[in-house]
């Protein structure tokens, strides 16, 4: 602990969450997002009361909307750009938290990360990572996918009580993972420790406890990336990743820092979100056995359960866009550096869009219009992926144990952006 950490925590987190807790008593609905536990607890009824307030609500320092058309535009709007770790900070707090940042440590809400960029930069970047991340590179990782969970599946016996979270849902995306960034089988463990430790990173408002474990982690993962980097580098294996460095190598486009940041992001945004889908996905049909007997009926349905339970819980929560310009939005004017909150959890449950908007509904026929994988040129990249790894690793389990149950409560996970389970106990069938 030292006192360049103890200023960077309050600049960047102490500050805004002792004026959270304070907002939250009063009502306020920005500071709700951060210091009421209810909306984390029930995210849609957040959104009702969020959406009868208008489609664009003003808080004490952001405006938020829940509301599907507005979260819609903004998405693929060039009036607003994504935002980055202090940006959008009043200026004594944002002046400290630079002056007291660590340089050199990767973060995914920090440049060169692709959540951090825009054009040209952001351009450059995704056509970079795209070239390697192809449709033909995709459908190999499916196959992949298919071979780790019936390996799983088999190691789990029936009629026992596990963790699916800490026995199927986390090892299927470390093991997808591991492949993506050419991770040898004695290192993969480390990626779920990195994942568990940085996924509060994107949050704001940290206690003093989960910033100094989110900066353990983001140090750690940074250390090991530039490792691993250099020693793919030295010796290149047939991994995306490998591609990716040679790429760079060849006089195009990534440095190694912009190739740290990027293989964080393949971690950031492709391990966590993957676990949350699969530990909501199987809590969900758990919960409603007649759409699971329905997809056990007629497997052709599991694609579209997939885009119902990325709507109904979204691995991401909500996300931030800043003004470039004075804009005018759901009839409210928005000036330039002013930041609007897009809480995506809401605007996937608008009953203007989704009819019944908090059931669960796998033959829902628009189920795909969710907005869990963002938009417009910042649409996830591995949006494709991560739908394979929902489809074949729900349709792999429960057609194993289809006769499954929960066995108890479990606990979600300590995270405001991210949404999903830390333990889900299961008794197999």
């Amino acid at each position: 602990m030292t006192l360049q950490q103890r200023v960077h925590w309050l600049a960047l987190h102490g500050v805004i969450r002792a004026l959270a807790s304070a907002g939250a008593r009063r009502g306020d609905p920005q500071a709700r997002m951060i210091a009421d536990l209810a909306v984390r607890a029930d995210p849609g009824a957040f959104a009702d009361e969020l959406r009868e307030l208008g489609a664009l609500v003003r808080g004490r320092a952001a405006w938020l909307t829940a509301d599907h058309e507005t979260a819609h535009r903004l998405l693929r709007s060039n009036d607003f750009s994504v935002t980055a770790i202090g940006r959008n900070l009043p200026g004594p707090l944002r002046w400290l938290e630079r002056r007291t940042r660590v340089e050199g440590r990767m973060h995914p809400l920090l440049p060169p990360s692709l959540l951090s960029v825009e054009p040209p930069e952001h351009t450059r970047y995704r056509k970079t990572v795209s070239s390697v991340f192809t449709v033909k590179a995709v459908a190999a990782l499916r196959e992949r996918v298919e071979v780790a969970a019936a390996a799983l599946i088999a190691d789990l016996d029936g009629g026992k009580t596990v963790d699916v979270v800490d026995r199927y849902c986390s090892r299927l995306p470390v093991t997808v993972i591991g492949d993506i960034l050419g991770v040898p089988e004695r290192d993969r463990s480390k990626i779920l420790q990195f994942g568990e430790l940085a996924a509060p990173s994107l949050d704001v408002g940290l206690s003093w406890t989960q910033y100094l474990r989110v900066e353990e982690g983001l140090q750690r993962f940074t250390t090991w990336l530039e490792d691993h980097i250099e020693s793919l580098r030295t010796a290149p294996g047939e991994d995306l990743m490998s591609q990716l460095v040679a790429a760079s190598d060849d006089g195009v486009h990534l440095d190694d820092e912009e190739l740290v940041a990027t293989a964080g992001l393949v971690l950031a945004a492709g391990f966590e979100t993957t676990v949350n889908l699969l530990g909501s996905g199987i809590r969900l049909l758990l919960e409603h056995p007649e759409q699971l007997e329905l997809l056990l009926a007629e497997p052709d349905r599991w694609p579209n359960a997939v885009e119902e339970i990325l709507r109904l819980e979204s691995p991401v929560q909500l996300t931030a866009r800043i003004a470039d310009v004075d804009a005018d939005v759901a009839g409210q004017q928005v000036r330039a550096g002013e930041v609007v909150l897009l809480y995506l959890a809401g605007a996937n449950r608008d009953p203007a869009v989704f009819p019944d908007p908090h059931r669960f509904d796998v033959t829902r026929d628009n189920a795909g219009r969710h907005l869990s994988f963002s938009g417009g040129r910042h649409f996830c990249l591995g949006a494709a992926l991560a739908r394979a790894e929902g489809e074949v690793g729900l349709r792999t389990f429960f057609e194993r144990h289809p006769t499954a149950e929960l066995a108890g409560s479990g606990q979600r996970r300590d995270t405001r952006v991210l949404r999903g389970w830390a333990t889900l106990p299961v008794r197999l069938g």
